[in-house]
């Protein structure tokens, strides 16, 4: 099956590049998959999940979950400020947090709901004006703003430019996590996630390499 291909990959990498092993996680970008893939998914025994939509992952996963135990989600696409509450009690982590007023959001519904789930600062590393994220060199008064807030952040996040070097995006991102003490890296997906692991990633986002490619209308 792909994930075994895709784990032992994983692997290989880290030892190839002294990484301690089983340092990288494996999320499973299951957006837009058929439930039945995602089940077979789960029955392999994996249970790190990424989806993009609130509203399509609270339709899949609620069952999803009633079914197979531990199961953990993380957003991984933009969160419009109508949907942090939603999100709040249907994921684990948020790694698309990217600006001022999401922020404050979360802070306020973290103060009526409880905990809330762990949170990764999405950095526009290729500065690209279609793309969600901070700018780089806003990153550490962004990253301030919210720990002032009492905000959970743990690591950063990016989606390099399609037509550049990934490993140059992955390296900046490590840089900027490096000097404001954040221990998480989300970066790297299906076509780079080695590249990624060599700079330090705790967390590569794998979708189509793992379920075949997406089934859209």
């Amino acid at each position: 099956m792909a994930l075994a291909d895709i784990v032992e990959r994983i692997h290989a990498e880290e030892a190839r590049t002294g990484r301690e092993p089983g340092s990288t996680r494996l999320i499973a970008v299951s957006k837009v998959q058929p439930v039945g893939r995602v089940e077979a998914v789960l029955q392999e025994g994996h249970r790190l999940f990424g989806e993009n939509k609130v509203q399509e992952a609270a339709g899949k996963w609620p069952a999803l979950r009633q079914r197979f135990d531990g199961v953990k989600l993380h957003l991984i696409g933009p969160l419009q400020t109508n949907k942090v509450r939603q999100a709040m009690q249907l994921f684990d982590a948020i790694e698309t947090l990217d600006r001022p007023k999401l922020a404050r959001t979360l802070a306020r519904l973290m103060g009526e709901l409880g905990p809330c789930p762990k949170l990764y600062v999405q950095v526009n590393t290729g500065q690209e004006p279609q793309k969600a994220g901070v700018m780089p060199g806003d990153a550490d008064g962004f990253i301030a703003e919210c720990r002032e807030l009492g905000l959970p952040v743990v690591g950063l996040m990016c989606i390099p430019p399609l037509d550049e070097e990934p490993s140059l995006h992955f390296a900046l991102l490590a840089k900027i996590a490096a000097r404001n003490g954040l221990a998480g890296l989300s970066m790297g997906m299906s076509g780079d996630f080695e590249r990624a692991i060599a700079q330090g990633a705790t967390s590569v986002r794998v979708g189509s390499a793992i379920f075949g490619e997406r089934v859209y209308g």
